[in-house]
């Protein structure tokens, strides 16, 4: 097993501020991705006053090897209050940016598209000025519940090809490669207008050509905004570290995704899909685009 470097050190978080945060969560009985996937940035994301909600869950029925969030083949139904107290929280934190992501329930037709959107209606009613970033599941291939989210109007949609197409079988056996570029692919046809983003998790394997396939993949679809961190093995029961990649290498990844044409690109060893998240406002400034309707594209 590899041995963990010096650069994936975390500072120890203040936890005066991280208390405040999880009291809120704790009183409104919600789940963030911060605990539920043990990220190492909780603490500093936390201080900052920030957490990416976690609705659904926090069991997912897909068991990824990689992955600290417990699986479960027929998790609980929707709760139906759920949208209004994941509202309040983003209220009470005075959030500019949040981020909602779910669990996979592929045991719902739509897979939780219908949650996702009444999340985003309750969010923008209490906090009208904040932007909102979903980080989606694949929907099983659903683009009709794709269409559905977009229809809410959120400013970012995230969805993360986690890994290269080689280790697919391994470290996402219920995923598909070739799917969620579809699915990136589709949203920038379906409203050209949101900002798409992805991720992938390196330290599993991978080669460094691999990465930047799957980097030209991405920007074949058009995707705005890359994520890259360091795979980090949640227990010893999860897939383990193939190696800890250098922060020089991680600098070479984002020097090459903005010559190839990402605007953004989050590429260090402790990046996570949703760190520093916020920072696509400023993006927004950089390069805005003008908002359109649904079914008006040419």
């Amino acid at each position: 097993m590899a041995v963990k470097p010096d650069w994936l050190r975390v500072k120890a978080p203040q936890w005066q501020r991280v208390g405040s945060v999880k009291e809120i969560l704790r009183d409104l009985a919600l789940n963030t991705v911060c605990e539920e996937a043990s990220c190492p940035n909780i603490g500093e994301c936390f201080h900052a006053g920030t957490a990416t909600f976690l609705i659904m869950g926090p069991a997912c029925t897909r068991a990824c090897p990689y992955c600290d969030i417990d699986f479960e083949k027929k998790p609980k139904p929707l709760d139906p209050t759920e949208p209004e107290r994941l509202a309040e929280a983003v209220r009470r934190l005075q959030l500019n940016h949040v981020v909602i992501t779910s669990v996979n329930r592929d045991d719902l037709a739509d897979g939780g598209a219908s949650q996702f959107v009444r999340c985003i209606e309750a969010t923008r009613t209490l906090s009208p000025h904040t932007t909102i970033e979903v980080l989606i599941p694949d929907l099983c291939g659903n683009w009709q519940a794709l269409e559905t989210i977009l229809q809410a109007a959120p400013e970012v949609l995230n969805h993360n090809t986690e890994t290269v197409p080689r280790l697919y079988r391994r470290t996402r056996p219920q995923g598909d490669y070739l799917r969620s570029l579809e699915l990136l692919k589709r949203c920038r046809e379906i409203a050209p207008w949101v900002y798409t983003k992805s991720g992938i998790m390196v330290g599993l394997g991978e080669t460094d050509a691999e990465v930047r396939v799957v980097m030209r993949d991405l920007r074949t679809v058009d995707c705005d905004i890359l994520t890259i961190g360091q795979y980090l093995q949640p227990s010893q029961k999860h897939l383990q570290v193939n190696d800890f990649i250098t922060p020089e290498q991680f600098a070479d990844w984002k020097a090459y995704g903005e010559e190839i044409g990402f605007l953004q690109v989050v590429a260090s060893p402790l990046t996570r899909s949703s760190y520093h998240a916020e920072q696509v406002r400023e993006l927004m400034q950089r390069y805005p685009r003008k908002a359109g309707k649904i079914g008006d594209n040419p």
